[in-house]
């Protein structure tokens, strides 16, 4: 059930992703009359989408031998992959392209019974591109003539089935329908039907701009705005009213006019700025961060006579960008304190264990320690919160693996108080020591033994009162200093804490006092 759940969702997701795809191509051919730039488009996503590894569009072209291949764009691979070897002509594999009587696909191309009937070469000439899995698509007119076609391959066998052919056709259309209309436009020009035919396309720029989501704006190549549309009202903050006829360094921060002078001057050499990333200013203000794509417009002589602005707010993104590059210095920062406290780990415990076997217990045991701390921190960070818990939860971790022998001996209460950021790890380490030892030598390691943690809290100062009972008779002040000790010492130091202790014959009595700002981190 859940790997058809997982195979059905994963072919939905599929689908979702080429029709999207296929939405993108379609608003792109049918605003781009730029015959290269669109035919590079096309070019681009029928050889990403069908899975080759190289694509070529050819347009069909006759000359005084007969017609042949002219090759128009490349994808995959440099156009210098070609220029020493002549166009493909009519040849029997190229035939159906050429004619556009139907698509030609084979899993090997060198086994095609059309393949090498031709010479000179008699197949592929030396040098040229290793195309074995092979798929050419025509892309054909609306009146039946043969633009050219779209030519897949891989060097690989077998990579294309009936999905990739459909997919290819579908984007061969969409070519198709472009090519059509650059033409038509090409002709509009010239004819008194080009005036209708802009009036109409004019009519729907029109509504498009008024409810596109991105803010579009036209100015005059001196900077007066002469249209505004509604969502410039809302990522700028000012009305129709108010923005047209006034300047448009209105929006722009003074430290960033210089932008408007190389934008200005790039409109006025008929050149298009695509996709630039900067500030501009709102009414009340506040700056926003956007996506500018600004052309040149032309009057109906191909006169420049000011330009258009679309501005995309990415606000979000670039937030998004700022919290993940967060994220990344805090991720090097722990991964490097980590290998640190690893690394003095092994070093101050190898110099009080007498084996091996003693040196791995007390590594396992104190890294343990730090992983139950850590625990504590994954759901709040997992949320983008800072890493934070409470005391009374650091302690219960601490001491859990101790309960199931002391269900009534461990007795842990108090307010909640928050410890957060730096103040974690150390203050883990220092309550896993004190755990240890009264595991060892106090409360803990009698089954009659009886520990108390209380914490108390007083103003800006908290006070956890750790209080062992009925273990070990405690003969006095230990005269050996063991690591746990010059830990404690480290631990506290970075603190700013205290502690006091009593070595009473009934069992240790300590007080660990820390002002809560420290706890915070």
């Amino acid at each position: 059930m859940n790997e058809e759940h997982a195979r059905t969702t994963g072919s939905r997701s599929n689908e979702i992703e080429r029709m999207r795809m296929f939405s993108r191509i379609a608003r792109a051919v049918a605003g781009e009359f730029d015959l290269a730039e669109l035919v590079s488009l096309v070019t681009d996503a029928a050889t990403e989408w069908s899975g080759g590894k190289f694509g070529a569009f050819f347009y069909n072209q006759v000359d005084e031998k007969g017609e042949i291949y002219s090759l128009y764009t490349l994808s995959g691979v440099p156009r210098s992959a070609f220029e020493n070897f002549e166009m493909p002509r009519k040849t029997a594999v190229f035939a159906p392209t050429f004619d556009g009587t139907g698509v030609v696909r084979s899993d090997d191309i060198r086994k095609d019974s059309r393949y090498g009937l031709s010479g000179p070469h008699f197949g592929m000439p030396p040098g040229h591109l290793p195309v074995v899995s092979y798929l050419a698509v025509p892309v054909i007119s609306r009146t039946g003539s043969v633009h050219g076609g779209i030519f897949i391959a891989h060097d690989e066998p077998g990579q294309f089935d009936e999905e990739a052919e459909e997919i290819v056709k579908a984007i061969a259309a969409h070519a198709a329908i472009a090519i059509d209309n650059a033409a038509l436009l090409v002709e509009a020009r010239r004819e008194s039907e080009a005036r209708r035919v802009a009036h109409e396309a004019s009519a729907k720029l029109a509504a498009i701009v008024a409810y596109s989501d991105d803010a579009i704006v036209s100015k005059s190549l001196d900077g007066t705005i002469t249209s505004w549309n509604a969502s410039a009202e809302r990522l700028f903050g000012y009305t129709v009213a108010e923005a047209i006829g006034q300047p448009i360094t209105m929006l722009i921060p003074e430290e960033r006019l210089h932008e408007e002078d190389m934008i200005i001057g790039g409109v006025r050499e008929g050149r298009r700025t695509d996709h630039f990333e900067t500030q501009r200013r709102r009414k009340d203000g506040s700056l926003v961060h956007v996506a500018l794509t600004v052309s040149p417009i032309r009057d109906e002589d191909g006169v420049i006579v000011g330009a258009s602005k679309i501005a995309r707010d990415i606000s979000e993104r670039v937030h998004a960008q700022q919290q993940q590059a967060l994220l990344m210095r805090e991720m090097n920062h722990r991964i490097k304190n980590l290998f640190a406290l690893t690394g003095g780990l092994i070093s101050l415990s190898a110099r009080s264990a007498t084996s091996v076997e003693e040196l791995t217990k007390k590594l396992r045991e104190r890294l343990t320690a730090l992983a139950r701390a850590h625990d504590l921190t994954i759901s709040g960070e997992a949320d983008g919160n800072r890493a934070s818990t409470d005391l009374l939860s650091l302690v219960r971790a601490i001491l859990s693996p101790y309960e199931a022998d002391h269900r009534e001996g461990l007795e842990i209460a108090g307010p909640e108080v928050s410890v957060a950021g730096s103040a974690l790890t150390p203050l883990a380490l220092v309550l896993h020591e004190l755990a240890t030892n009264a595991a060892k030598y106090g409360a803990l390691s009698s089954p009659q033994g009886r520990l108390t943690v209380e914490l108390v809290r007083e103003d800006e100062t908290v006070t956890l009162h750790w209080r062992e009972r009925g273990g070990p008779a405690i003969a006095g002040v230990p005269a050996q200093v063991g690591f746990g000790s010059k830990l404690e010492k480290a631990t506290l130091t970075g603190l700013g804490a205290t502690i006091e202790r009593e070595w009473n014959p009934e069992g240790l009595s300590l007080s660990l006092i820390v002002r809560v700002e420290r706890l915070n981190g």
